[in-house]
């Protein structure tokens, strides 16, 4: 069995728990994800079988656009409503004020990562020197801000989307916009509502997964590169992995060949090579 299947993960299970149920009931070896969800977190979790587990990289790379709650006056250890207090106090705040604070982060900034994540420091995952009480200097990333909308403010509950790059922890940007806020607020719900052409709307359940009732996608579904029906001639060459001459300027490009997905290829000055093998 070979394709994509979205999820709309729910609350409490990991990324890695919906990857068992599908493994599970439909009998694949293969199968990976796209983009790990918090356990706290729901929403878009794009499942690859068999071969296509080859464009998990790919389809990690796409933007990503969530909702999230934001709760004022508290502070955990792990920046969500599941932590550990470590502070709680009465803050307030203005439509206003929030507002200027998310003009400020939108384009590129500098992201400190959450010690409670899976992010390796000296071979060793994060969260696992943070349950250990370790100290350790955690990693600084660079990522892009898209889009930030206020949806709502009511009472003590920030309610914003906003549309990221990848590897943005929706976390680790709540605690500093509270930060520029000088307030102190955690992520109190996320949703993942879309991750480059996969919508939430077209999402299977996981009792759809456990019924078999739920479609498989394939690259051209959802991927918006050409696509490019390979002769036998050529067939051949990007069997074998090799260079192909193409009149496009596409960086990405699908081949096929007698209607199935072979291949996946990205542009090299004047010829294309291989990015994804699909055979």
């Amino acid at each position: 069995m070979t394709g994509l299947i979205v999820v709309d993960k729910p609350k409490g299970y990991t990324s890695r728990d919906v990857v068992n149920i599908v493994k599970n009931n439909m009998n694949e070896k293969k199968v990976g994800h796209t983009g790990t969800l918090d356990p706290l977190a729901t929403g878009v979790l794009v499942i690859t079988l068999g071969k296509y587990t080859k464009m998990t990289e790919l389809l990690t790379a796409l933007d990503k656009e969530y909702i999230a709650e934001i709760k004022l006056g508290v502070e955990t250890d792990t920046l969500d409503i599941t932590g550990k207090i470590l502070n709680e106090r009465r803050v307030t705040t203005t439509k206003e004020n929030i507002l200027k604070v998310f003009k400020s982060f939108l384009g590129e900034y500098k992201m400190e990562v959450p010690k409670y994540s899976a992010v390796r420091v000296n071979g060793k995952k994060l969260y696992e020197y943070a349950r250990n009480g370790e100290e350790v200097k955690l990693p600084i990333k660079t990522v892009h801000i898209y889009e930030l909308e206020l949806l709502s403010y009511v009472k003590d509950i920030i309610t914003f989307r906003c549309r990221v790059e990848k590897g943005t922890y929706i976390r680790s940007l709540i605690r500093d916009m509270m930060r520029k806020l000088k307030v102190i607020g955690t992520m109190n719900n996320l949703v993942r509502i879309k991750q480059g052409r996969f919508r939430i709307e077209d999402a299977w359940q996981i009792e759809d997964i456990k019924n078999k009732q739920f479609k498989i996608l394939k690259a051209k579904d959802v991927l918006n590169i050409p696509v490019y029906s390979l002769d036998d001639d050529n067939y051949k060459i990007v069997q074998n992995g090799g260079k192909i001459s193409l009149a496009l300027e596409d960086p990405l490009v699908l081949f096929t060949y007698q209607d199935e997905e072979v291949a996946i290829y990205q542009k090299d000055q004047k010829l294309y090579k291989p990015k994804v093998m699909l055979i």
